[in-house]
């Protein structure tokens, strides 16, 4: 009878336990947080390591007593509020912070909004990013593989002619130049904790990163003066016209061999490099500034102002923030920085192919600034008949003179 009893009551007990159990499982996840006192808890911890999105108001709306006063004392050894009360607040920007230094942002210790910036910065930013500078360099390498170097189809004729002067010369090398070594610094930046710090140390690293750094800031304002410059020198022509688009029907003749479509100085291929150049050095270059100045030169809460005012963000189901701090500034310049850096990059490398490698004699009017005769015949026919005519027409009025 004692053995049946006690088998009775271990069953009821296991029972109730179970009980127990299966209610705490359905119970809504703020009962789950009271038996923790508020605090974050394991199922809070796992959601966010599965990346789900998780409502931080338990944490953001309870940073102590809930207001300044409650937080007097919080730096001493033993403040009014805990040290998790103390993180929140400040966390949360309701801490009252006194700092020596008067800074716009000096009082902000702790930006909560930059989280979202990290997490797309070391993963969609550089995933997608990669993806297009890969991209390029797979479609070149298989239009190398098909086409196979663009030659010279006709008898070389041993003239030259002059395409660039030494100023249109200067200012496409200070551009392309610094391009390059912006562009190898910001990709060293970005990706150089995965690749260098295995070879480097981490000492090392932040020796390379600092250069990188120092140069990238540097280095932007010959950056801007070679956009400048190659901006007055070209823009007159590279105004697109009706040539532009039989050149376009015919591919360029890229795809195909003695096929040239007449052009003039700037065929239609090189008037889109021209344009996308000119468009994208002018952003970056705004968001660069952004980021070198950013209390005195902030861009996107007056950007997305103008953007709402139009409806179409609305329209989209965007809510773009039109108060943002210095640092919320500093977050979507760099974001906008690097999505402009990848495709400038993509583009620069087709026509890093097409101008060097890629073409017999293109690299020439770069190089020495004359390219020979045949070659300005085959793929610019209208501009060299300009050059020729204006030559003819100066030497026959040598003789008179």
């Amino acid at each position: 009878m004692f053995r049946l009893l006690t088998a009775l009551l271990l069953t009821f007990t296991m029972a109730n336990i179970a009980i127990a159990q299966s209610s705490d499982a359905d119970a809504p996840a703020a009962h789950e947080r009271t038996s923790t006192g508020g605090a974050t808890t394991l199922e809070d911890i796992l959601a966010r390591q599965r990346g789900e999105k998780i409502d931080n108001t338990y944490r953001s709306e309870n940073t102590g007593q809930g207001n300044v006063e409650g937080l007097l004392g919080q730096f001493g050894t033993r403040g009014v509020a805990s040290d998790s009360d103390v993180y929140r607040a400040l966390r949360y920007g309701s801490a009252d912070v006194t700092v020596s230094s008067k800074g716009p942002a000096a009082s902000v210790l702790i930006q909560d909004g930059g989280m979202w910036w990290w997490a797309f910065r070391t993963g969609p930013l550089r995933e997608y990013g990669t993806y297009i500078i890969a991209g390029m360099a797979a479609v070149i390498l298989l239009f190398f593989l098909i086409r196979g170097k663009i030659r010279i189809d006709g008898e070389k004729t041993g003239r030259t002619v002059t395409r660039f002067n030494g100023f249109e010369r200067f200012g496409h090398w200070l551009f392309a130049g610094s391009f390059l070594i912006l562009g190898l610094t910001g990709l060293l930046t970005l990706y150089g904790r995965d690749f260098l710090i295995p070879i480097f140390g981490k000492e090392g690293f932040a020796t390379i990163a600092q250069a990188c750094k120092w140069l990238h800031n540097n280095l932007a304002w010959a950056f801007m003066l070679g956009l400048v410059i190659v901006t007055v020198n070209w823009i007159a022509h590279n105004i697109p016209n009706r040539t532009d688009l039989k050149w376009l029907a015919a591919g360029g003749g890229l795809f195909t061999k003695n096929s040239h479509p007449p052009a003039k100085k700037f065929n239609a291929g090189q008037k889109v490099i021209f344009w996308a150049c000119i468009l994208l050095g002018v952003s970056i270059s705004l968001s660069g500034l952004s980021l070198l100045f950013p209390f005195e030169m902030p861009l996107f809460a007056k950007t997305f102002q103008i953007a709402n005012a139009t409806g179409l963000p609305q329209a989209m189901g965007l809510n773009l923030p039109v108060q943002m701090s210095p640092q919320e500034e500093m977050q979507y310049a760099q974001v906008w920085h690097v999505m402009i850096a990848y495709v400038f990059i993509a583009i620069i490398i087709a026509h890093i192919y097409l101008g060097s490698v890629g073409m017999e004699g293109a690299f020439d009017a770069m190089g020495t600034g004359e390219v020979e005769e045949q070659w300005a015949r085959e793929h610019h026919s209208l501009w060299l008949a300009e050059v020729q005519e204006k030559e003819a027409a100066k030497g026959a009025a040598s003789p008179a003179e």
